[in-house]
């Protein structure tokens, strides 16, 4: 425990006293503090506002052409944003030559030619105008077939009602929690994962390197290089994620449109432990490989090509993820299968606790799985790490590192 110890405290003043460690989480915290403090920002400089609705003539100009009053009138209150205006002549015209953000060419209630000059991606306004027509085409016709104004107008306004009470999980909501987790676990993983690879590849490079490794137990050496990483990382996102918090706590009054993140804080405790759970077994077991990875490049240069299989089994199983996500199946045969293989059941099994709701042995399973294998992993790595650091030259071939480690 004396070597680990050692090992551990050296290696996470190494991360502490790394000038781009240190930027890269002041950055970050400066950059949350800004946005969360927008709101206050946007309420302090509107504090002058007299609250007065928008001139018309500040608004973008919608020309209507063939529309009689009532039209204009339905328009006008589905867009409220627009200046709704009768347009004579060509109103295709008026909008190129930017008297007008867009305009409606009606040829009845049944069939109109939108304009505008750049269509945007999310731009509805067709299919707004559609709805508009189709309702004051179905009233009209109400009409002429003998049914009062007034009990028409009832007729198109009746709405259903209707209650959705959730017996599970409710995934919209919980969309976001998971995302922000799987997206956070990608990238501590990635950039992690990559300085323990380099920073193993580049202690061999000392041979100063032979003495320790011949003194030190190679598991107190890639445990202790492990945990100092996976604590520098949870101390780096504990100072993101808590100057988050605070910041949102103090600005939350101001944060009445921002749904999005007044949900993300309003995660539900136990899902947050099981996150936690999660992220520190997987950050685990591939901070190991990468390690042990790191141990057998022969030179720095090879670091990226030697951990490109390990990047890619990642990327994959978090391709997976994300597909079983967006798509709303998280209890797919191919999910369920990866919440029990310890590379990609820290992603998936979290997901599925998430956004669905798998049976506690289920849960318990995967963890004592990924456990083991975290154990397991790093137990074979510190053997690799104690052959891999006394191997110098051409980077050593896969049968030969299994040799080498049965050997010793």
């Amino acid at each position: 425990m004396g070597q680990f110890g050692k090992i551990f405290l050296f290696e996470l003043k190494g991360y502490l006293k790394n000038k781009i460690f240190v930027g890269i989480t002041v950055f970050l915290m400066v950059v949350i503090a800004v946005v969360t403090s927008i709101p206050r920002i946007s309420a302090a400089l509107n504090e002058g506002d007299d609250g007065d609705t928008v001139e018309s003539g500040e608004r973008d100009v919608m020309l209507v052409s063939g529309a009689d009053g009532e039209i204009i009138d339905a328009l006008a209150a589905a867009f409220p944003d627009y200046d709704v205006r009768a347009g004579s002549g060509d109103v295709k015209a008026e909008v190129i030559g930017g008297n007008a953000a867009c305009a409606v060419e009606l040829h009845g209630l049944s069939d109109f030619v939108y304009y505008v000059d750049n269509l945007a991606i999310y731009d509805e306004t067709a299919a707004a105008v559609s709805e508009v027509l189709t309702g004051l085409s179905r009233l009209r016709a109400m009409v002429e077939a003998g049914v009062s104004p007034e009990d028409a107008q009832g007729i198109m306004s009746s709405a259903v009602g209707f209650t959705v009470e959730s017996l599970g999980v409710d995934q919209g909501q919980n969309f976001f929690y998971t995302y922000i987790m799987i997206f956070a676990l990608y990238m501590v993983i990635l950039l992690y994962g990559q300085m323990v690879a380099t920073n193993v590849a580049t202690e061999k490079s000392s041979r100063a390197m032979e003495l320790l490794v011949t003194s030190a137990r190679p598991t107190s050496m890639m445990f202790g290089k492990v945990v100092a990483s996976c604590t520098a990382g949870l101390l780096q996102l504990l100072c993101v994620f808590g100057s988050a918090l605070a910041f949102y706590k103090l600005n939350s009054g101001y944060m009445g449109g921002w749904e999005m993140i007044s949900m993300f804080f309003d995660m539900p405790p136990a899902l947050l432990g099981w996150m936690l759970v999660f992220f520190v077994l997987g950050f685990f077991i591939y901070a190991f490989l990468y390690g042990a990875v790191g141990s057998t490049a022969s030179k720095l240069e090879d670091i990226n090509t030697s951990t490109m299989p390990i990047n890619m089994l990642f990327v994959m199983g978090f391709i997976v993820v994300v597909i079983a996500m967006t798509s709303g199946s998280v209890d797919n045969p191919m999910m369920v299968a990866c919440s029990y293989i310890p590379f990609t059941s820290p992603m998936a099994m979290f997901t599925r606790i998430a956004m669905s709701h798998p049976a506690l042995w289920e849960i318990l399973l995967s963890v004592a799985v990924l456990l083991g294998s975290c154990v397991g992993v790093g137990v074979l790595a510190a053997k690799i790490y104690r052959v891999g650091v006394l191997l110098y030259g051409a980077s050593p071939k896969l049968r030969d590192i299994i040799k080498a480690v049965k050997n010793a």
